[in-house]
């Protein structure tokens, strides 16, 4: 499978809706893993220069021998490189890292409120992306409060915020706020870290379309309309995930789904998270 849905930034620049995420995935193993992503028909990979593996999706890239106008590379900015002159020396870095001229789309990885540099820090981006050296400038878990704070700064619009997203929480807030900007959402998170494939509602759907309970939650995403970066390290999962084009979920399958919305995230809050993602 080579073709995907697409959606369109508010910049005009296409962003393929299903992405493969690298969270967790071992550095040592991540080549092996993206390199699958990408025979499977992936052509959107998610990184962060906090997962510490920016240099095997570039050597995954490379070995692929796919165009590099055909895979959209995605990573973030650690926390403890926020500031003006401390992101653009790290973007440097993870641009280095993953061996491309080019970064499709930068992201601010957490707003950090108690540190205060999230608009310094979103000027470094401006700057990146005015210089050509990004196609799109983005955050990630910025709650409605955060993107109003960025937003009375910023001379450009996220394109896109990234936040944990999957149907046991739902962030419909979040969700919202991002959409009233003019931003695309992204889910990460989206399967729940396998914890919402064994609610009954989803196992129900897939039972009666024939489908995995992940092709349910990958197809549940799409149909809102977000872009979704579901992550395994095992082949046939990672080609399962995005086959997903073949199927279509009602309005009752959608509304099951839907309903299973709780309060309980399975991340830090970004209201007060503070980690660096800087290893010691």
């Amino acid at each position: 499978m080579t073709t995907q849905p697409t959606l369109i930034l508010n910049n005009g620049v296409e962003i393929p809706q299903i992405g493969f995420g690298t969270f967790r995935v071992d550095e040592n193993e991540t080549q092996r893993v993206v390199e699958s992503a990408l025979a499977a028909g992936y052509r959107h990979i998610d990184t962060a220069a906090g997962y510490y593996n920016e240099a095997g999706v570039g050597a995954a890239l490379r070995a692929s021998g796919l165009p590099r106008e055909d895979v959209f590379v995605t990573t973030k900015l650690r926390n403890g490189d926020q500031g003006y002159a401390r992101a653009l020396r790290a973007f440097e870095d993870s641009r280095a890292a993953l061996d491309v001229d080019v970064v499709d789309l930068y992201l601010i990885h957490w707003p950090v409120p108690a540190k205060g540099l999230a608009t310094e820090t979103w000027k470094a981006l401006e700057k990146l992306y005015a210089d050509g050296a990004v196609r799109a400038i983005g955050i990630s878990n910025f709650l409605p409060e955060h993107v109003e704070d960025l937003l009375a700064q910023a001379e450009v619009v996220p394109a896109v915020d990234q936040i944990e997203v999957h149907p046991s929480f739902q962030q419909t807030d979040a969700q919202d706020a991002a959409r009233r900007a003019g931003m695309v959402v992204e889910a990460y998170a989206p399967i729940g870290q396998g914890e919402d494939l064994r609610l009954p509602a989803v196992v129900d759907v897939a039972e009666a379309l024939g489908v995995t309970p992940a092709q349910v939650v990958v197809r549940w995403h799409l149909q809102q309309g977000r872009v979704v970066i579901p992550k395994s390290a095992t082949p046939e999962r990672i080609a399962s995930n995005i086959d997903v084009l073949g199927f279509e979920l009602d309005e009752v399958q959608m509304a099951a789904i839907t309903a299973l919305e709780t309060p309980e995230r399975m991340f830090p809050d970004p209201s007060t998270a503070e980690f660096t993602q800087m290893r010691d």
